[in-house]
C-alpha cells in the first residue's frame, strides 16, 4: 500500500486532505510534530514514503511585509528542505504554492507557465520556494497552485461574511478583485485524483472554475446562508488599506488538467452550494 505523509497537517487544507486519503495509509503531521525549517528533522520523516505532500508555510501575507525574513524561512529554505529530502528518498512530492506568485496584472487566466512576478513579500516567498522545490526534484513533484480557500476547519472568507451578516445591517466588500473560490474538500480530492493518475509531473492549477469578485463571492455567500444579499455593499480596493497590496486579478488556467487527461475542479458555485448542504461551512 502507498504510504503517504502529509506535512502541514493540522491546517484547513491539511485536514481535509486527511479526510480525503481516508482508508490509506496516511501519517498526517502538523507543525508540532515536524518543523519543515529543520533540515534534518525533515530528512527523518520522509524516509519511507512513497507520497509526501508540503502543505505547511507561512501564510500571514500582511504580517510577510515586515517579517519576510521569517515567511522565507518556511515558504523558501523548509519547502527545499522537504524538496531535498523528497528526492532523496525518490518519492513523488506535492507541494502547494499560490497565486501570489502573479502580480495580478492580467485579464486572462494565468497559464501555469506564464513568468512569475510576485508583488508582495508573501508571493516573493512563495515563488523563491517554488523555484527551490522544482529545482530540487524536477522528476517527481505536482506544484500546485490555489488561491481563495475556504473550508471547515480554519478561519477563512465564508466564515467571516457569515459572522459579519449576522452582526451588521450591510457589509462592505470590493469588487474590483477577482479570483477562484475553492473549497479546500475539492481541492483535496484533486490533488488525490492527481497522484492516483499518471499524469506528468509539474505545475498545477489547483482552483475551482469559474470566476468571481469577492462581492459577488460573499452575494452568493449571503444567499447560501439565509442572508439577504442585498446587504452586500460593493466598494473598491483604494478604500481598504492593507499592509499587502491584493492581485486585482488572480484567475488562473486549467490547461495542464485537460492535457494529462483530467477534469479540472467544478465551477466554484456549485462547489460552494455543495458546501453548505454538507454542512461543511458556517459561522465561527
Amino acid at each position: 500500500m502507498t504510504r503517504f505523509l502529509i506535512a502541514g497537517a493540522r491546517g484547513m487544507l491539511g485536514t481535509d486532505l486527511v479526510a480525503a486519503l481516508a482508508g490509506r495509509d496516511v501519517t498526517a503531521l502538523g507543525r508540532a510534530e515536524l518543523d519543515i525549517t529543520d533540515a534534518d528533522a525533515v530528512r527523518a520523516a520522509v524516509e519511507g514514503f512513497d507520497v509526501v505532500i508540503n502543505s505547511a508555510g507561512y501564510t500571514r501575507v500582511d504580517e510577510a511585509e515586515t517579517h519576510e525574513a521569517e515567511a522565507a524561512l518556511a515558504n523558501a529554505v523548509g519547502a527545499s528542505h522537504v524538496a531535498r529530502a523528497v528526492a532523496e528518498t525518490g518519492a513523488i512530492l506535492v507541494h502547494l504554492s499560490t497565486d501570489y506568485v502573479f502580480d495580478g496584472t492580467a485579464t486572462s487566466p494565468y497559464d501555469e507557465d506564464a513568468p512569475t512576478h510576485p508583488a508582495t513579500a508573501y508571493g516573493r516567498t512563495k515563488a523563491d520556494g517554488e523555484r527551490r522545490v522544482l529545482d530540487a526534484h524536477p522528476d517527481g513533484t505536482f506544484l500546485i497552485r490555489t488561491a481563495w480557500l475556504y473550508g471547515q476547519h480554519g478561519p477563512n472568507f465564508v466564515r467571516t461574511m457569515l459572522a459579519l451578516g449576522s452582526e451588521r445591517p450591510e457589509v462592505n466588500v470590493v469588487a474590483d478583485q477577482f479570483g477562484q473560490p475553492t473549497w479546500t474538500l475539492d481541492l483535496a480530492r484533486q490533488i488525490v485524483t492527481l497522484i492516483d493518475s499518471d499524469a506528468p509531473f509539474g505545475i498545477y492549477h489547483g482552483t475551482a472554475s469559474g470566476e468571481a469578485s469577492w462581492f459577488d463571492f460573499a452575494r452568493e455567500v449571503f444567499a447560501l446562508g439565509g442572508l439577504d444579499p442585498e446587504h452586500v455593499v460593493a466598494t473598491d480596493s483604494a478604500s481598504i488599506v492593507r499592509a499587502a497590496r491584493r492581485p486585482a486579478y488572480s484567475v488562473l488556467g486549467h490547461d495542464a488538467w485537460r492535457d494529462a487527461g483530467l477534469e479540472p475542479m467544478r465551477d466554484w458555485r456549485v462547489a460552494l452550494r455543495d458546501a453548505f448542504a454538507t454542512g461543511a461551512v458556517s459561522a465561527p
